[in-house]
């Protein structure tokens, strides 16, 4: 693996970001922390969509331009995603200078190449979705499913793209490419919505619409979101109708773009067929994920269960993100829905991360310097030694198996289930240690089994710092440093011997690396 390139969908910013936003935001960036330790070249993208009418409207009930509304809102995003440790290359934003030539260069070559074309259009549009809607997606009341208001007519002189063109190759393309959309269950889903499939309008009269990116030589019409928001993926690199960068080379296709499934359609359909339509091969996958409810509700305004997610930083004072990544991350099965509750989120991170994880190290270290000084004897490995102590080896293995199983789970997009093998590594680890009793085995004088024992689970220890680091990055660092690993080795490079000889820590150079969120510890009001 040379390379691996991953986007997010790009966030309107209308808004400030939620929950909802970070879900997507966390998965990818876990998805491409794993990579990294399996690739030396991980680009991720992410960014803001930055034009249409709802950011004209609001814009103007602010008394602000639309640029400053974007430039006020887009920092939002940025500081959110640093607050999550979300590590990305770029942040893209559709009002970059170098973004709006290169979509003002596409939408020309495709007018010249006939994929383009003029015509009156009168249409049921939502506000809400920037989206025309065919009458049967409505509701029996005839209102936009998702935003639950009535769409208006609109009669407009536009640009069309030709997606009906384009119907039959995507079909081939879906039917001979399996894993082309992830879940691979909603792959039936978008073949229904090709069967009614009808040419799309990517451009909005001014006069409705001022806040977009100009047609060249048409100064009546501004360029409409699919061409803008959606060509992202690729100005970002570098691509240029004439001369495509070096970068645009080395990345392009994607190697996985992560989308909520509410916007697959667009990425299943209007994007390939753009791809098609400039000659470029499309993205090896589709990720689509499920949404995110609070308390088991569809996240609302009028609710107001609308939740931020450096709020749930800030209520329950976590030093780092990472309990927070962890938790997203492993809400849902890989494309189905999840759910995020205080209590879930604290019962789960206490049990998983301090209880099980955190303590089994803290303790195993405490042992190794309460029975040897912290010192680990060239006798303690078993990998190379004699076994003294009856499934020390079997563990090893099976951590070592784990890695495959958990990098098996990433080139599937089953970010939840990874989180779940190493979950499961743990427990398996904590009964090892409960069935050989290194303390029994101290008090008996058998010194070389209590040391192997130890020594074997700190050898553990070291792979599941690696594997739980795009998950957690800060806790993996802290676990990694006290086991004095080399928290970059890759995955493929992991053996049964992280460990080193020798002295390994102090009593003072151990900490607990995820303290409860619940424990006087953990509050600073108590500390």
């Amino acid at each position: 693996m040379d390379k691996f390139y991953l986007t997010t969908a790009i966030d309107y910013v209308n808004g400030a970001p939620h929950i909802g936003h970070a879900y997507e935001k966390i998965l990818t960036d876990v998805i491409a922390r794993h990579f990294s330790q399996r690739c030396d070249d991980v680009y991720f993208l992410t960014g803001t969509d930055e034009h249409g009418i709802k950011i004209q409207k609001t814009a103007a009930s602010k008394g602000i331009t639309p640029k400053e509304l974007c430039d006020e809102n887009a920092q939002k995003f940025k500081d959110a995603w640093k607050a999550l440790d979300i590590d990305y290359t770029r942040f893209i934003r559709t009002t970059d200078e170098d973004h709006v030539k290169i979509v003002q260069k596409i939408f020309r070559k495709l007018m010249e190449n006939g994929d383009i074309y003029k015509n009156s259009y009168e249409g049921l549009y939502c506000s809400g979705c920037e989206s025309f809607l065919n009458p049967k997606d409505l509701t029996e009341d005839g209102l936009c499913p998702d935003h639950l208001k009535k769409p208006e007519v609109v009669r407009e002189e536009n640009y069309f793209f030709k997606l009906t063109k384009y119907k039959d190759a995507i079909i081939k393309h879906i039917k001979e490419n399996p894993d082309f959309i992830i879940p691979q269950f909603r792959a039936n889903e978008v073949l229904n919505q090709l069967e009614d499939i009808q040419d799309i309008s990517v451009s909005r009269s001014k006069s409705n619409v001022q806040w977009g990116i100009d047609v060249l030589d048409d100064e009546e019409q501004s360029i409409y979101v699919w061409i803008d928001a959606l060509s992202n993926y690729i100005t970002a690199l570098g691509y240029d109708v004439e001369t495509p960068s070096e970068k645009f080379k080395k990345y392009w296709p994607a190697d996985v773009q992560v989308i909520g499934k509410d916007i697959l359609k667009f990425h299943s359909i209007y994007w390939p067929a753009i791809l098609l339509a400039l000659g470029l091969p499309l993205p090896k996958h589709i990720f689509a994920h499920g949404w995110i409810t609070i308390d088991q509700a569809k996240m609302s305004k009028s609710i107001g269960n609308v939740i931020s997610p450096t709020s749930v930083l800030e209520s329950f004072e976590l030093e780092h993100p990472d309990a927070f990544r962890y938790y997203m991350a492993c809400a849902a099965p890989c494309g189905k829905d999840g759910n995020y509750s205080d209590d879930d989120f604290k019962e789960k991170v206490n049990a998983h991360l301090a209880n099980s994880m955190g303590n089994l190290l803290n303790r195993t270290l405490s042992m190794l310097v309460k029975y040897f000084d912290g010192e680990v004897k060239e006798e303690f490995f078993v990998a190379r030694n004699k076994e003294l102590v009856t499934g020390s080896l079997s563990l090893l293995k099976t951590a070592l198996n784990k890695i495959d199983l958990v990098k098996n789970n990433f080139d599937n997009f089953e970010i939840a289930e990874a989180g779940q093998e190493i979950t499961t590594l743990v427990d398996i680890t904590n009964k090892y240690v409960t069935d050989n009793a290194p303390w029994t085995l101290a008090k008996e004088e058998k010194m070389t089994e209590c040391g192997q024992v130890l020594t074997t689970v700190l050898e553990v220890m070291c792979i599941i710092s690696a594997l739980i680091y795009p998950f957690c990055p800060n806790i993996a660092k802290d676990m990694a440093r006290q086991l004095s690993f080399d928290l970059s080795t890759k995955l493929d490079d992991l053996t049964y011997e992280n460990i080193k000889t020798g002295h390994l820590i102090s009593k003072e150079e151990i900490k607990p690396v995820f303290l409860r969120v619940d424990s006087e510890l953990a509050d600073k009001s108590k500390k």
